[in-house]
């Protein structure tokens, strides 16, 4: 997910959280958010 800039993983985030898809999925992006230091956005 490297190649993601930080606001399309953000947006990409809450369109998976609006549209309830996969709890992996999400899980997924949530830990990319983290480890980008973008994660209590999330909150």
């Amino acid at each position: 997910m490297k190649t993601l800039s930080d606001q399309a993983l953000l947006d990409a985030y809450k369109k998976a959280k609006l549209l309830n898809l996969s709890s992996e999925f999400i899980l997924l992006i949530e830990e990319e958010l983290k480890k980008r230091k973008l994660g209590s956005i999330t909150r």
